[in-house]
């Protein structure tokens, strides 16, 4: 019962932290400015941990990876944790154990994403629909714009309603559900 509740614990401010790194890394990538309350958030709850890995890990191919990182470690870390509240990381070979805890942290790290861009694409929607010119509207709007329009290019709208983020939403789904097979796969490896 306290283990549940420690590995809930945890599993939740990893997912957090993790979310925040990624924020940063796709602002960052996508270019989106870091001067709303969105960025200025980004930026305090990660510079901690990114500007000083920035010494050590350089960017690839126009990528921060120096956020990249951090929150994949984070999730690697989450899963260590969770394999040994469970029992298995005393049992397990010691090689085998390191590498189901760096594919699986990585599953979980590309789940956060998932996520990420589930709750991105869904306030983008909201903002439309409520308020297109909310102070925020513009940020999560060049967030969520490249992933929506190689669905735009296919599904017209009708009757002026776009129901690309219902289509986007439904493949993250399912893109959710493939990512959490090969974690069971995985896991069944240590």
């Amino acid at each position: 019962m306290l283990g549940n509740l420690f590995l809930t614990i945890i599993e939740t401010l990893g997912s957090l932290l993790s979310g925040v790194l990624l924020a940063r890394f796709v602002m960052q990538w996508q270019r989106v400015s870091f001067r709303n309350p969105i960025g200025q958030f980004v930026l305090a709850t990660t510079d901690w941990v990114v500007v000083p890995l920035r010494r050590f890990v350089p960017g690839m191919f126009g990528l921060d990876m120096a956020s990249l990182l951090p929150a994949w470690i984070v999730q690697t870390l989450v899963v260590f944790v969770a394999l040994w509240v469970r029992g298995i990381v005393g049992m397990a070979d010691p090689l085998s154990l390191l590498v189901v805890m760096w594919g699986v942290g990585l599953l979980e790290t590309f789940k956060a994403a998932l996520y990420l861009l589930m709750g991105v694409v869904l306030m983008s929607a909201v903002f439309s629909w409520v308020n297109p010119h909310a102070p925020l509207a513009g940020v999560i709007n060049a967030l969520a714009e490249p992933f929506l329009r190689p669905f735009r290019r296919i599904i017209p709208a009708i009757g002026g309603v776009d129901l690309t983020p219902i289509a986007l939403l439904l493949v993250l789904q399912v893109a959710l559900s493939a990512l959490a097979m090969g974690k069971y796969m995985l896991i069944g490896l240590a």
